[in-house]
């Protein structure tokens, strides 16, 4: 699974409907709206690189309001709530 960070810039008056646009495209897995320089920012999860080219610049950025993006992509992810699971394993309650 690949996993991508994407900034986004919006029209400021339309964030809350934007955001809920960006939610609801498959492949987006959390948008947060956020404070500084971008206004929200898009979890993405897709199985093959080339199918961000899809959903970033072929559906996040065509959505009305949308006025800039800016994608990093992680190579690895690391989250204590898998740390948590990894290590319960096997473990009765």
């Amino acid at each position: 699974m690949i996993t991508a960070i994407v900034l986004i810039k919006t029209s400021v008056d339309r964030i809350p409907e934007i955001a809920e646009s960006i939610a609801a495209l498959e492949s987006v897995s959390e948008v947060f709206s956020v404070t500084g320089t971008y206004d929200l920012i898009a979890m993405v999860r897709v199985r093959q690189h080339e199918d961000l080219a899809e959903v970033i610049p072929g559906r996040i950025s065509k959505i009305p309001g949308v006025e800039g993006t800016d994608t990093h992509v992680a190579f690895r992810t690391y989250s204590q709530h898998d740390l948590e699971a990894a290590f319960a394993i096997g473990l009765d309650s």
